[in-house]
């Protein structure tokens, strides 16, 4: 980097470009000065060691900033020669990785002999000791935590969060103190600067290798189910939490030993071999993992046509062949295709990973004694509640955005940079980054909006008195709130697409504009659509009809079950469903509303007591309303209003009743058998028609017979 920059100071103080093969100027003074200082022997050895101990990055940051404007031939030309220039020298660096590691431990040993070896295990002794004894004070202060976290019953979503909080909080601890023991000894003794470095390093692997236990008990919890955030088998939970920290482990303490590789004074491609190596390490671990992993829920393999032991080799051997594929990628330095491709299986695996975890972890509150077992644990989500949705929607968007950040670190991309400048590549590229935060804000916004609507929907289901205020509350909620999702849902639909189109530089307003008047020809075109929709928010709004109530308007009746937008559906008590547009519906009859006045008619013969039958009738209204059946639906119980008409066979008697809307049938029948009975005994005759024939001799009966016969004869016989 020194030579470059001197180089560039030569260009410049006005240096021409050199080119092959032509004859150029004499360079100015002042740049014939730098050219000589350049040819010096003890500067160019200057410049050699500088450019050796500059950071690793460096160079890859130059290429990044040397090819930033290049064309994509181009910048695929440099990226397949710097991968061959990369394996190049690791096959240089090959023989010399056994004397580059002997070199690298005699610089440590010659350290450790420097600083003598009694003085130096008696201060890693110092460290550990005052690292364990900070983490026993710990625990010693905290050990209610554990007893607390045992004794809380678990049956309410708080109580779990809480015991899954207090849990990771009291692991997290244990490893910081563990760490801040450990540094407590850096201040009070006094290091070689060589060996600090080297504790730190491994104390640093440690504490990660601490977190990564505390997470892994809350996540898997092996030994106590109950407690458990991702549902699984016990089996499984401890299969997984052991692979979890031996794949941590392994890479913290490798990467760590790289690192000081770097230090105690590796060659760069010696340490790529070496980590190469390490990275083998754990690509077994992935694999064994993989083809050992615990069998899943049988019920999963319903949807392949493939046996479940076929399906389980075939994706065993694909995963096998993509971490072969990642490891592969890395050894070669296509880091920006190994980035892609992690992101590219992993983040479906964690947002499907943290949505299980997060139903699982909110579902609902079971009742006091029923504590979830291994059963449930193998269950997954049973409900998809606010809460559960709130959580699995945020951790759904914060690691798409994670994802996008891990790329953008991948690909060696600085947001910081890109911000600032002004092309139409990073206008782009910032305006696709803007419209991918928009569309996962209305995503969230729309599934918690949703989650609440069905839950006050479920919620409404549940009522003490069907006839009280509060039941017709809810009932209207139950009609409303239907359309308020699908308003809200096209809503967000609409200013989410808005938005992101603003985002990516598109000029919205003629859009709106242009909008604005196709809906106004719409309008005119689709009057019949738009009477629907407004004449359906009116009937709304008046409060006409509600889901569950029986109507009727023209020829269509029924009991409303849905509405959309454009149409309500009645389903007919015979079981047709009728789709009606509400422009269709005019005046409106609701037969669901507080109360109903039932009358009927009975017809008894001439000779009828009619004060006997009103007292009958009074007794069968009195036995009515003490129906315990019956009586909660009497409003005003049955009664007799007196002589409707005379007809031609008998006297028709008015009966009255008020019930409420649709009990009124039921009540009818059962008051019908009662006043045939009551009628019956005591005397009271029901009106029949009757036929009297005058005389009795047979000649008379025979000629009339065949008088009846001729007047049936057909006409012109």
């Amino acid at each position: 980097m020194a030579l470059l920059a001197l180089f560039n100071l030569a260009l410049a103080a006005g240096a021409p470009p050199l080119r092959a093969q032509e004859a150029t100027p004499a360079p100015p003074p002042r740049v014939q000065e730098l050219l000589e200082l350049l040819g010096d022997p003890d500067v160019q050895a200057w410049l050699a060691q500088q450019q050796e101990a500059e950071p690793e990055g460096a160079a890859e940051a130059a290429t990044q900033t040397a090819t930033v404007d290049v064309a994509a031939p181009d910048y695929l030309s440099m990226r397949l020669a710097a991968i061959r220039g990369h394996l190049a020298g690791l096959v240089m660096a090959a023989p010399a990785l056994p004397q580059a590691l002997a070199e690298a431990i005699g610089t440590l040993g010659g350290e450790l002999a420097r600083h003598g070896t009694g003085d130096v295990l008696l201060l890693l002794a110092a460290f550990l000791v005052l690292g364990l004894a900070a983490q026993r004070f710990y625990r010693r202060i905290a050990r209610a935590a554990p007893a607390w976290v045992t004794a809380l019953p678990l049956v309410s979503v708080r109580q779990r969060v809480q015991a899954v909080g207090v849990r990771l909080a009291h692991g997290c601890g244990m490893a910081m103190a563990f760490a801040l023991g450990c540094l407590a000894a850096f201040l009070v003794l006094p290091w070689p600067p060589l060996l600090r470095e080297v504790a730190v390093g491994y104390l640093s692997a440690a504490v990660i290798l601490w977190l990564a236990v505390a997470i892994g008990r809350c996540l898997f919890s092996p030994d106590e189910s109950r407690l458990r955030v991702l549902p699984m088998t016990d089996a499984a939970a401890a299969f997984w939490q052991h692979r979890l920290l031996l794949f941590v482990a392994w890479f913290a303490f490798g990467w760590i030993t790289i690192r000081l590789l770097d230090t105690l004074g590796m060659p760069l491609e010696a340490r790529h071999l070496c980590a190469y190596l390490l990275g083998l390490g754990l690509l077994g671990i992935a694999i064994e993992a993989i083809w050992r992993r615990p069998a899943g829920e049988p019920a999963s393999t319903a949807r392949f046509a493939m046996p479940q032991e076929q399906r389980r080799r075939v994706v065993s051997w694909l995963l096998s062949a993509y971490a072969v594929g990642l490891w592969l990628l890395w050894v070669i330095s296509a880091l920006p295709l190994f980035w892609l491709m992690v992101v590219l299986v992993g983040l479906p695996a964690a947002i499907a990973l943290a949505q299980r975890a997060a139903g699982h972890l909110l579902r609902p509150a079971r009742p006091a004694g029923d504590e979830a077992g291994a059963a449930e644990a193998t269950t997954g989500p049973e409900a998809d509640g606010v809460g559960a949705t709130c959580v699995a929607r945020g951790l759904r968007a914060a690691l798409i955005i994670g994802a996008a950040l891990l790329l953008a670190w991948g690909w060696q991309i600085d947001l910081v940079a890109l911000a600032a400048s002004d092309s139409l590549g990073t206008r782009l590229l910032r305006g696709a980054l803007n419209a991918v935060v928009i569309v996962l804000a209305a995503d969230f916004l729309w599934h918690v909006m949703k989650a609440l609507i069905d839950a006050r929907l479920a919620s409404s289901l549940d009522t003490a008195h069907p006839e009280s205020r509060e039941a017709r509350r809810q009932a209207r909620l139950r009609t409303l709130l239907p359309i308020l999702r699908n308003v809200l849902f096209i809503v967000l639909v609409v200013m989410a697409l808005l938005m992101a189109l603003a985002a990516l530089g598109i000029d919205i307003g003629p859009l709106v504009a242009g909008a604005g008047v196709v809906g106004v020809a719409v309008g005119f075109g689709a009057q019949t659509l738009v009477k629907d929709v407004i004449s359906g928010m009116f009937y709304l709004l008046d409060d006409a009809f509600r889901v569950g109530e029986y109507i009727q308007s023209g020829s269509y009746k029924g009991t409303v079950e849905s509405f959309s937008l454009r149409s309500v559906m009645l389903r007919h008590h015979r079981g047709p469903l009728y789709t009606v547009p509400f422009g269709e519906l005019g005046a409106v009859q609701n037969m669901s509303r507080d109360w109903v006045i039932d009358k009927f008619t009975v017809g008894v013969t001439y000779d009828s007591d009619l004060v006997k039958a009103r007292k009958l009738i009074k007794q069968i209204g009195a036995e009515l309303a003490a129906d315990p059946e019956l009586a909660p639906h009497i409003i005003e119980t049955l009664k007799m209003q007196g002589v409707e008409t005379f007809s031609e066979y008998g006297i028709q008697i008015r009966i009255k009743m008020m019930t409420k809307p649709g009990e009124q049938f039921v009540i009818r029948r059962k008051a019908y058998a009662m006043i045939r009975e009551a009628f019956n005994a005591n005397g009271i005759a029901f009106a029949l028609p009757t036929v009297t024939v005058a005389g009795g001799d047979a000649g008379s009966a025979a000629g009339a017979q065949k008088a009846l016969e001729a007047t049936r004869q057909p006409e012109g016989a």
